[in-house]
């Protein structure tokens, strides 16, 4: 059975070539069995399936000769702001170079348009300090050892040693008044953040930042981490975008450079499409399909010089990794675990991966593992040092399939392997794979 057949292949497809804006109204008539066209629907107060409008309202932000002026985040927020309460659009970001001293909060129903290479969002550097007062989590201010470099406006995340169990608290929030050294934030805090767990304040936010939104798109822009000057934030709470609790996000033809974490990272969101973009140079992951995250497709984009080209979080399931080239990760081409089921990796590039070219993880268990995951018709080429591993199952997966992929090593075959199958797993189906170059094609170690 191939791809082309399963439903969720082809609402992909459906995905893909439909607008952000217009995906909830076709949704709601396909719902309904109606997909024809209704030259007399009109809109409808409460209703959210709407006529087919031609043109919606694009506000223009750049610096000179622009709708709204300015170099930073806050002309960018105030033109995102104001087309979504006119009930969405388009805000075309001119040339420039944009610095910001906070994310740029996006909210549902708008699309961000850039100018390539000649928009570039440019993240500041960081500044850090500890917190000089107890905060409570009910409590909505902190008080700063060194205020000099934070302002009303900055985006900031909170660290500190979990007073109860000894784990990471952490929490985004802005700064949005101030008295000397104390800064009220926009949001409680919710949990504790107490001199005892060495409570710090920084800096470190996404540039693009999404939460319970839905129907957004960012296409053709350039986001620069600035990873050389910023401290580093893993992809579960920032990234160039950080998406959590979201539905129908398209990113495409992005450029996501230099973040001191994450390129482009979701939690817990649904059909995200991410095509066309060139995530590198990140400390930590390419593209981070999140925990939860259904129906995640990627495709045609070139992740280099990561930690991890794509990583699927925990419980990704249904996802399309095709057409990309992973090259130069530093650790795993891709990186597929916890209850990540029923993924497709296909056609792709995946070249001089540091560790594995494909790596199942092992997980606390069966019932954890990654099972029903298809690898097939990649190019996986010199994986991992000496004793590198081109696709390596481990743990106790089941009900994978790899085939017809070409996995080659070019350099000496030392002691590397091109498919290692681990002694727990069961089901690992090998089909019309050509395996060249290795000191041994395949080591199967199962015992069951």
């Amino acid at each position: 059975m191939t791809a082309s057949t399963h439903s969720p292949f082809n609402r992909r497809r459906f995905l893909r070539s439909a607008s952000a804006l217009a995906v909830a109204p076709a949704l709601a008539r396909l719902a309904h069995g109606d997909d024809s066209p209704d030259p007399d629907r009109r809109a409808t107060s409460g209703d959210p399936v709407e006529p087919d409008w031609s043109e919606r309202l694009t506000i223009t932000v750049g610096q000179d000769k622009a709708d709204l002026v300015g170099a930073n985040e806050k002309v960018l927020q105030a033109a995102v702001d104001y087309v979504a309460r006119l009930g969405g659009g388009t805000v075309r970001v001119l040339p420039g170079t944009f610095r910001l001293r906070n994310a740029v909060y996006l909210p549902s129903r708008v699309r961000i348009l850039g100018s390539g290479g000649d928009s570039v969002l440019v993240k500041e550097p960081s500044v850090s300090t500890k917190l000089a007062a107890d905060s409570d989590w009910f409590d909505q201010e902190i008080t700063l050892a060194e205020a000099a470099d934070f302002r009303v406006g900055d985006g900031v995340c909170l660290r500190a040693r979990n007073p109860h169990n000894g784990g990471a608290s952490v929490c985004k929030r802005t700064l949005i008044a101030a008295r000397g050294r104390r800064f009220k934030l926009d949001r409680a805090l919710r949990e504790n953040f107490w001199l005892s767990g060495e409570a710090t304040a920084a800096t470190l936010f996404p540039i693009f930042s999404g939460e319970n939104i839905a129907d957004v798109t960012i296409e053709n822009i350039t986001l620069d981490g600035n990873r050389a000057n910023n401290d580093n934030l893993d992809g579960n709470y920032a990234g160039c975008v950080f998406l959590q609790d979201c539905n129908r996000i398209t990113l495409r033809s992005v450029t996501a450079r230099n973040y001191n974490g994450d390129g482009l990272s979701w939690q817990i969101c649904h059909d995200v499409v991410v095509e066309d973009c060139h995530s590198h140079d990140h400390a930590g992951l390419g593209l981070h399909p999140g925990s939860g995250s259904q129906r995640p497709v990627m495709r045609g984009n070139r992740l280099e010089r990561n930690d991890i080209g794509i990583f699927f979080c925990w419980g990704v399931k249904r996802g399309l990794a095709e057409k990309n080239q992973l090259a130069d990760n530093r650790s795993f081409g891709v990186s597929i675990g916890h209850r990540d089921t029923n993924n497709v990796v296909r056609d792709n590039q995946i070249l001089r991966s540091g560790k594995a070219g494909v790596l199942f993880r092992p997980e606390r268990g069966k019932d954890f593992a990654p099972h029903r995951n298809r690898i097939e018709k990649n190019e996986i080429v010199d994986s991992g040092p000496a004793d590198g591993v081109a696709v390596d199952v481990q743990g106790e997966t089941e009900s994978i399939a790899i085939q017809r992929n070409d996995i080659r090593e070019t350099r000496e075959p030392m002691s590397r392997i091109g498919v290692r199958i681990g002694p727990q797993t069961a089901d690992v189906r090998l089909a019309e794979n050509r395996i060249e170059g290795f000191a041994t094609a395949v080591a199967d170690l199962r015992t069951r």
